[in-house]
């Protein structure tokens, strides 16, 4: 899980509609906590890696969650830390 001494700069936190309206408001808060802790949730292995990459390198960095109501959402933060997306994969 955390394996980071230092938070990931989020940059401004937005919410799609769909994420809004479909994805339970406690899970989200939870998420971003996670994600923003190195926490990347149910990605695969390869997005994982890449993930750790990322955050070495300064490229975009993307998280899976599943909510207490089993809606699947992303959190996605930008390569320039300058924003962090909280989205349905449908939204992408």
């Amino acid at each position: 899980m955390n394996r980071h001494s230092t938070q990931l700069a989020l940059g401004q936190t937005v919410i799609t509609p769909g994420a809004l309206s479909g994805v339970d408001p406690g899970d989200v808060a939870t998420a971003i906590r996670r994600h923003a802790s190195g926490d990347w949730g149910e990605v695969c292995k390869e997005d994982r890696l890449e993930n750790e990459l990322s955050l070495r390198e300064g490229f975009r960095i993307m998280s899976v969650y599943t909510d207490r109501k089993g809606v699947k959402f992303w959190i996605i933060t930008e390569a320039d830390r300058s924003a962090t997306t909280v989205l349905l994969p449908d939204e992408y």
